[in-house]
């Protein structure tokens, strides 16, 4: 490796996608992730579709034509960020494998984190009532209930958080990256 490669290496951030069904815990994990690396001096940004949501489709309709066009703006903007030194956490439910393997195939250092979580469990916790306003008939395309979701066939991190507190998520992810 030349000088110049491993210069572009260390100036290069990394991308993780946190996915997982809504409710899962996806932005919980991350948020706990960023504190711990920014800790370490590390320069991260959080790219959550919740919050990217309010500004890029602020009426959305979670149609396949919108969650193509979103999905796809996401990855690019986490292209651009980590192009430029910057470490991109993704905190979004990515229903289709296709969503994160463009961003595998687009951003050099990247890794999806499974944050597995059963639909019951899911339902359980619907912080945003998403499921209640489904199973009332209110919305639909909900990842898990009429919209499939598509589990990661090989995440570099599974965290199940039924079983595993944020805290040993958290480790697990950071011993990950220890070793990347």
């Amino acid at each position: 490796m030349t000088d110049e490669t491993t210069h572009d290496r260390k100036r290069t951030g990394f991308a993780l996608w946190f996915t997982g069904l809504p409710a899962a815990g996806k932005s919980t994990l991350a948020e706990a992730v960023a504190t711990q690396l920014r800790a370490a001096g590390a320069q991260v940004e959080i790219l959550d579709s919740d919050a990217l949501r309010t500004v890029l489709t602020p009426n959305p309709t979670y149609g396949d034509d919108e969650r193509d066009w979103f999905y796809g703006v996401m990855v690019h903007i986490g292209q651009l960020l980590t192009k430029h030194g910057v470490n991109v956490l993704f905190a979004a439910t990515a229903t289709r494998r296709a969503y994160r393997d463009k961003a595998r195939a687009t951003i050099p250092r990247f890794a999806e984190i499974y944050v597995s979580c059963s639909l019951e469990q899911a339902m359980a916790r619907d912080p945003k009532q998403i499921y209640a306003r489904a199973t009332a008939g209110e919305i639909s395309h909900v990842p898990g209930m009429d919209v499939p979701y598509e589990e990661p066939l090989a995440p570099a991190v599974t965290v199940n958080t039924e079983h595993a507190s944020t805290a040993e998520g958290v480790a697990a992810v950071m011993a990950f990256l220890q070793g990347w």
